[in-house]
């Protein structure tokens, strides 16, 4: 075996320290790999620092110049009118994207997002910032305006599509400001029901294929709204607003012969669902169910030996599937690692 298949090879227990090593190093730099992300730069750091926060390695970042960093990106109206106008007042992704107006008066970048916003927010929960220093009105009273009239939400004030990924950044959106004005949740809860397919499992929007993703954004919102229970099952009763047998039985089926969870049937497992659809079974009181041992032993084959995780076994590390599977060891019980707040995608000290 030569030195670059050698390079991939996973180690067979899981290596705290080489992970909080590889995170240090996303912080201080990401590879040039990493340029074309560039627009999603609030969502890389929320990995890094989230993942941070996971093995309790906070201490080894600012984080006051965290909070001052991301506080940088928000969106802000030059007067109350501005809120009215269509636009999102959030947090940008990203640097580029805070380009003002050509010289047409011509936006041409994707302005505040959804998902940033989420992403910000957390980001500031986690490093302890007080929240109650940010006011909220901006973002909720601009954030309503991106509600559709069937209850999903685009992510930005136009041009994009709208499906349950922005229902779930909604809704994390409220539930860190404790203020749910921004959100019509009966229209949400709505829309989220009108995504589960015959089968159990949550499509994107409504009629489409169920998804691992897609599950995981449905069943976190409607916990965070209060619609359902935490543990599910253990409290199921007929009145449940969701098919929680279909559902629960769809999760658990996708589950592989090789230990991994796959997103939809008939693909190939991916560590990054061991978080999103193991995250469902744990919001349901289901995870028991999970062969634990087997999805240890899939999450540890994508595991490198510079730390971080791969898509796949045999593949180089990425920060999205690094930060999903230390999230899934997490939720596994992994000994110094913090528990989850599963719906919210923070620890549970935290959230």
């Amino acid at each position: 075996m030569d030195a670059g298949q050698s390079s991939l090879s996973p180690t067979t227990s899981f290596d705290r320290d080489r992970h909080v090593r590889f995170l240090k190093m996303m912080f201080h730099g990401l590879p040039s790999g990493y340029q074309e992300q560039e627009i999603n730069h609030l969502t890389l750091a929320y990995f890094v620092i989230s993942g941070l926060d996971i093995f309790g390695a906070l201490d080894q970042v600012d984080k006051e110049e965290i909070a001052n960093w991301v506080l940088s990106f928000q969106a802000r109206p030059k007067s109350k009118a501005d809120l009215e106008n269509g636009q999102f007042y959030g947090f940008h992704g990203s640097r580029t994207s805070m380009f003002p107006p050509d010289s047409s008066n011509v936006l041409i970048h994707n302005n505040s997002h959804l998902a940033s916003t989420y992403c910000a927010l957390a980001i500031l929960k986690i490093v302890g910032y007080n929240l109650s220093s940010i006011d909220p009105d901006s973002i909720l009273i601009s954030m309503k305006n991106l509600q559709q009239p069937d209850g999903s939400f685009m992510p930005i004030h136009t041009g994009a599509e709208a499906d349950l990924r922005f229902v779930f950044c909604a809704a994390a959106i409220c539930f860190v400001l404790n203020n749910w004005s921004g959100i019509d949740r009966e229209k949400a809860k709505d829309y989220i029901l009108n995504c589960q397919s015959y089968d159990g499992g949550f499509g994107l929007v409504p009629g489409s294929e169920s998804h691992g993703g897609a599950t995981y954004c449905a069943v976190a919102a409607l916990r965070l709204m209060g619609f359902i229970e935490d543990d599910l099952l253990s409290k199921m009763t007929s009145s449940s607003i969701i098919n929680v047998p279909l559902l629960l039985e769809w999760s658990l089926q996708r589950q592989t012969i090789g230990g991994g969870l796959q997103g939809r049937p008939n693909k190939a497992s991916d560590s990054c669902y061991a978080f999103w659809v193991g995250g469902v079974l744990k919001i349901l009181g289901a995870h028991k169910f999970l062969d634990k041992e087997a999805l240890c032993e899939f999450l540890l084959t994508c595991q490198s030996q510079y730390g971080g995780f791969s898509k796949f076994p045999g593949q180089l590390p990425d920060l999205y599937h690094s930060f999903y599977a230390m999230s899934a060891f997490s939720l596994l019980e992994e000994p110094d690692l913090k528990s989850l707040c599963v719906e919210l995608g923070v620890t549970d000290f935290a959230a």
